[in-house]
């Protein structure tokens, strides 16, 4: 076990190095949405299969329309989803609708607003769509073409995609169950709120943020419920828990009398990579593998188990259910306040990033304090604030780390 505190970073790539993908599963396309490719899936076939109208009107050739106004005699319509039934010739023009099969030798569909709409014979009146309005064949994609490849996550847009490709199942990464217990003695439910209101208990919210958390990362939460703060509720806790991919313990995990669950996981055969990270919030975070699993163990504090959450649960998971790109990006911000922390650390300081006309600019949530649950609450980033400097004076820049599923992610850990 690395005995000293480590950087985040470290602390991350110990945690990814010790996470495999899950297996491999097939699911129907319509029951897919979110989860990730395990295949390369490429095109059978191209679409449009045909050349197709992308208007309403008449198909005929831009040869006929040179000079206007021009009558063409109608010999044919052609409806969406039907089938072309002549070669056009000159002079000659087709009704056509919507997405309908273009007849061989015509290359422009006129909108039918700039005719007369006429039954036997038309009047063209204007020229603007000369060899215009026509769909090529394979215009969206063709045969052959790699619609998406392995380790894309399955999108809505990915879903019309394949089904217009005629794929009906695909073969995802099974997304990991992720079994969370919370320790301490004065935690509970909802359900006894009363203890709460009389002053004696507090409520559990790392039981709630951190299963949606789980859930909003791709992960199946299992509920491993609240311990009391003894290493016998603790263990057997845990070892109802075990039936999981990912075992997360909230609580427990720093240096105090009660503090039982890094002497608890050891007991039942835990190997410990690592405990403490040189970060604030969130420093007494210890990893493990325990009966074949990792563990993860969250300190208590509800802003703790959150930033931690994002910095090292997300990733891991993320990873588990098939992904690659397993960080956003910090973007650079201009400090709207003076900030200062203490502790050679990096802190993760909660603030809200605003667009403003010179870039991005942040401001700190209000109080830091690790149990103001609300500083996550209004932020939508994490201030990265790094070792070796306290201060940093209102106009200066540093980079923050975008919650709420970021857009923009990479491979590399933020730093």
């Amino acid at each position: 076990m690395t005995t000293r505190a480590i950087s985040a970073a470290e602390a991350s790539e110990q945690i990814l190095a010790s996470i495999e993908r899950m297996p491999v599963e097939r699911v129907p396309l319509a029951s897919s949405l979110g989860a990730v490719l395990a295949e390369t899936i490429v095109a059978r076939i191209s679409v449009p299969p045909w050349r197709s109208s992308s208007m309403d009107g008449f198909a005929v050739r831009s040869t006929d329309i040179s000079a206007l106004p021009r009558t063409l005699r109608v010999v044919g319509e052609i409806a969406a989803g039907g089938t072309s039934p002549v070669e056009i010739a000159e002079g000659e023009a087709i009704k056509i609708m919507t997405g309908a099969p273009v007849p061989a030798g015509a290359d422009t569909v006129v909108r039918v607003e700039d005719t007369d709409a006429g039954a036997t014979s038309v009047e063209i009146r204007n020229h603007r769509d000369a060899r215009r309005n026509v769909r090529p064949l394979g215009e969206d994609f063709r045969e052959g073409d790699v619609l998406l490849n392995a380790g894309d996550r399955i999108t809505p847009a990915a879903i019309g995609v394949l089904a217009s490709a005629g794929v009906s199942t695909v073969s995802t990464f099974r997304p990991p169950t992720v079994s969370i217990v919370a320790s301490g003695d004065e935690l509970v439910r909802i359900d006894n709120f009363a203890a709460v209101m009389q002053g004696e208990r507090i409520v559990s919210s790392n039981s709630y943020s951190l299963p949606a958390l789980v859930r909003d990362a791709g992960g199946l939460p299992h509920d491993g419920g609240i311990t009391r703060d003894n290493p016998s509720s603790l263990r057997d806790a845990i070892n109802g828990a075990m039936a999981c991919d990912l075992l997360i313990t909230s609580g427990g995990v720093s240096v105090g009398e009660r503090d039982f669950t890094r002497s608890v996981m050891r007991d039942i055969g835990a190997d410990i990579k690592f405990w403490r990270a040189r970060i604030r919030p969130g420093g007494p975070i210890v990893f493990g593998i325990v009966d074949g699993r990792p563990w993860i163990g969250l300190p208590g504090n509800p802003v703790s188990a959150l930033v931690t959450f994002e910095l090292f649960v997300r990733p891991a998971i993320l990873k588990m259910r098939g992904e690659t790109l397993l960080f956003p990006v910090p973007q650079l911000v201009t400090l709207e306040e003076r900030v200062a922390v203490s502790g050679d650390l990096t802190h993760y300081l909660r603030v809200v990033v605003t667009q403003s006309d010179d870039g991005p600019r942040a401001r700190l949530t209000g109080t830091q304090s690790s149990g103001a649950l609300t500083s996550m609450l209004r932020a939508n980033a994490l201030l990265i604030v790094p070792e070796g400097r306290r201060e940093y004076e209102r106009g200066e820049k540093l980079r923050a780390l975008p919650l709420q599923n970021s857009i923009l992610r990479s491979a590399i850990f933020p730093s």
